[in-house]
Parts: structure tokens; sequence; C-alpha cells
């Protein structure tokens, strides 16, 4: 992580008043004297070594922090001004005794309880202790509250209040900065749902505090931790703490339980306490993978980077449509993103060209690393999916300053027409079929069963268009039948 760091003050002596002063010389030799020996020395910076392999080789990640004394107070933080803003509670679900809201609901999507004081949180027991509260509550720190199936996979944690009948447990180890609480299990692992679920989640709940702000995971999953280890570098300054198996009982001055879910892949400005966006998201990553370039510059060979898939929705004229790209003057890269990509390397590579193609999918998400000015072109599969491409990845894009074009695969682009007889209700009526099976089988058959030959003279049609995006200022969405 980011070196901790310690500040010292020095505290100078004052020199009681001087009766005699026998000459000029002799007092200021006198004060020299006295400053040299009693005077202290400035605030100094000591840095604390993190070690990346005791995440990966012990299975758990590192645990350290002030391991003091087991006094029931607990140091206030300096990072009190970090105020919620009323735009993003929504619905309160939990209030203290003075009415305030603890725990609420900013959208259907997530639930987050936000509470000051002299706050412990218990692992062996998923327990957070808050003195202002009566009664307990229960939560699921993951931003995907409407979906059960991914729910079911998250730990639940009780939010419960320690004024009660039962003095609450000793703390054994104390801080003095905010804990962000979260969970990491859930769909994590899905490139999609590591941004969506988790990252950009967090980004929100965690930029406000500069660092200063420790990371409290349940249900660690040290290989996804190590993963994305040059993120969370940048949204805290400590040591990520793995609550479930270190056996303390921590205290904290502030507790945010679950991280805020604004919109997919995306920061609603307006909810934020300082009005930051998902462009100071995509600034973080730009640090934390030293990416390149912010903006797109325009060049007499523009870059096309064309996300391939091995198994479902894979590209079947894939030679034919690099031959098409390079005839019309770009430069074509072909790269597949999967659990196993090295997210700095991708980055990299997404970050260095101007117009990134794929068929709907998890690697689209790579567009956070897209520079301002880039070309996003979705493919949409045959089924009427257009509702699922616009909510993942066009709804996104122009909040971070991406043109996009969506690409509707026709009939006769899917090799699903080679699967079932023309009057098959797969082929004519899609919506019957999402209707009466649900995502399941949606998902069966018009992601799984689905691969993709587009058009070469659509195609062609598409990458030009992409062409005029990248010369123009201003942010477009354009569509392809």
């Amino acid at each position: 992580m980011k070196a901790q760091r310690h500040y010292a003050r020095g505290e100078p002596k004052r020199i009681g008043n001087v009766v005699i002063i026998a000459s000029m010389l002799l007092s200021l030799l006198f004060l020299s004297f006295i400053k040299s020996h009693y005077c202290g020395s400035g605030s100094s910076h000591v840095r604390s070594d993190v070690h990346l392999n005791s995440v990966v080789n012990t299975n758990e990640v590192v645990r350290h922090e002030e391991r003091h004394s087991t006094d029931s107070t607990v140091e206030e933080d300096e990072d009190e001004e970090v105020q919620i803003n009323p735009a993003a509670i929504g619905t309160v679900s939990l209030a203290d005794v003075n009415n305030r809201p603890i725990c609420f609901v900013p959208t259907k999507r997530s639930e987050t309880c936000d509470a000051k004081g002299d706050i412990r949180i218990q692992g062996s027991t998923a327990t957070v202790f808050i003195p202002t509260i009566t009664q307990e509550h229960k939560i699921k720190p993951y931003a995907r509250k409407h979906d059960e199936f991914a729910l079911s996979y998250v730990k639940e944690w009780t939010v419960k209040p320690s004024n009660g009948d039962q003095a609450p447990p000793k703390c054994t180890q104390k801080h003095s900065v905010p804990a962000m609480l979260f969970s990491s299990n859930g769909f994590t692992g899905n490139l999609f749902h590591d941004y969506t679920d988790v990252l950009v989640p967090l980004f929100i709940n965690t930029y406000p505090f500069h660092g200063e702000v420790k990371l409290v995971v349940s249900q660690v999953k040290s290989w996804w931790i190590k993963k994305f280890m040059l993120v969370f570098k940048q949204l805290t300054n400590y040591d990520i703490i793995d609550v479930d198996n270190d056996g303390e009982v921590h205290c904290f001055p502030r507790v945010i339980a679950g991280p805020t879910y604004h919109k997919e892949l995306g920061v609603d400005p307006s909810k934020t306490p300082t009005g930051f966006s998902i462009l100071e998201f995509k600034r973080m990553l730009r640090t934390a993978f030293k990416l390149e370039r912010a903006e797109v510059v325009v060049t007499r060979k523009p870059k096309l980077l064309i996300i391939s898939r091995k198994k479902s929705r894979r590209f079947m004229n894939l030679k034919a449509m690099i031959e098409a790209a390079e005839k019309l003057g770009f430069e074509v890269k072909n790269a597949e993103a999967d659990m196993n990509t090295d997210p700095p390397t991708f980055a990299r590579l997404v970050n260095s060209v101007d117009v990134m193609l794929g068929v709907h999918g998890a690697g689209l998400t790579n567009m956070v690393f897209l520079p301002v000015g880039s070309v996003l072109i979705q493919l949409t599969p045959y089924g009427n999916l257009e509702w699922l491409t616009k909510e993942t990845f066009k709804d996104p894009a122009p909040d971070m300053g991406i043109h996009y074009i969506d690409y509707f695969v026709q009939l006769n682009e899917s090799t699903l027409s080679e699967q079932y007889p023309k009057d098959h209700p797969v082929l004519k009526d899609p919506t019957a079929i999402h209707t009466q099976g649900g995502w399941d089988a949606l998902k069966s058959i018009y992601l799984d069963k689905q691969n993709i030959r587009p058009d070469i003279e659509k195609f062609k049609r598409t990458l030009i268009e992409a062409q005029k995006l990248l010369r123009s200022k201003k942010k477009h969405h354009v569509q392809m039948h």
C-alpha cells in the first residue's frame, strides 16, 4: 500500500527573560547555544513497507495497525468534515437516537450504513457495534442488493447497539481513521462485476478521504485482492484488514459498511460530497496502472482493438474483419480479456488505442481505460438485447468522455440462424423467450449459444463512422442496423 505517514512535531522551549546582556556578540552566542540544544526538529516521515506476498502465500491479507491499549475510547478521526450528501441517502432503513440516518438505501442496488463514535468491528461474529442506535439491523456489504442470487454468496453482518445490557467486546486494535467495510465475494471474478459492483462503489465512498480510510474486507479472496492491489493502493494509505480471520476487535471513530452504488460503471456527481464523477475514477486508474493517455490524439493511422472471445459470441470471420479494418487505414490489434488477464498489461493496451470493438460481454468493461475522445463499438447479439447492452456499456460511455456506436447483429449475421428452423420462436419472437424463460433462458440461448459473423460491408461502414467520431469534439451515439 502507500506508505503510512506519521508526523512528529518538536516543541521548542522558550527562554526566560535575559536580565543583563553583556554584549551583542555574547547574546547572539548564548541564543545560538540554547536553540541548538533545546529546539525540536520539524516533521518526520516514517515509511512502512507492504508485503504483497503475504496476501498470496498465507491466504490472508496483511493485518497491521496500532495495537495499543484496550481502552474503550477511540481517537476521533481527522476526516469528520467528509459528510454524506443528502441527495445520496434515498430511503432510510435505520436511524439513530436523534433520528439521523445510519443505514440507508441510495438505490435498489445497494445499502450503506455510516456511523460515527466508538465503533467496534468484530469479524468473528460479523458484527458492527454502534453506540447511537437502539435496534439491530442486518446488512450484506455488497452492491447488488436487488439480486438474491448474488447476495446468497455474501456474508450477512449485524449492526448492533453497543449500549445495551451486554457490554460490547473490548478493543484489541485501535484506529484513528474511518473503516470501509465490504465483501469481496458475490460475483467478483467477472470483470464487469469487479468494477460495477465493487471498485466503482468503493471509489464513491473512499475518494473523499484521500487515502485516510482503511479497507476492512469480509470474505477475502486473496487472488482477487492481489489482482486489484494497484487500485486499492490508490483508495487507502493503509494495509487491507482481513476482518473475518484476524480474531481482533477493531475500534474505529467511524464506519461505512456497504459500498454505495449509483449506476452501472458510473458515479452521479449530484450525489457525491464534492461533485466528483467517473472521470476522477478514470484518473485514479491512470495513476494506478501508469497509463499514458488521458485524451485521444488524432493520427493518420488510428489504432483499433478488437476484443475477441474463445467460447460464446465468437467472431466467425475475424480474419476478414481485420483485413477490412486495415484497408481503411487502421492499425489493428486483437486480444481477449479473461479472469487470468493481467490488469496493468491489458489496461495499457486499451489505453493505447483509439477505437475498441467487441460483442457484448465483460471484456468491454475495459472501456474504463480508454482515453477521452476514443470510440467504443458494441455489437449487440441477435435477440432483442438492446436493453441489456444499453444499461451496461452504452449509458456509461458519455460520462467517461467516450463516443459510442451501437452495432445491432441481424439474424443473417448470427449462428442462431443455423441452429433453429426459420419459424422457431427463438428466431421469430425473442421477447417471448425472455418473458417465458427469464434470464436463464435468455443467457443460455442468446448469449451462450450464439456466435457472430458480421457483414463486412456493414462492418466497414461502422469503422468509417468511428473515424468521423475520432475527429469530432462532440459526444455522439450512432446506431448501425
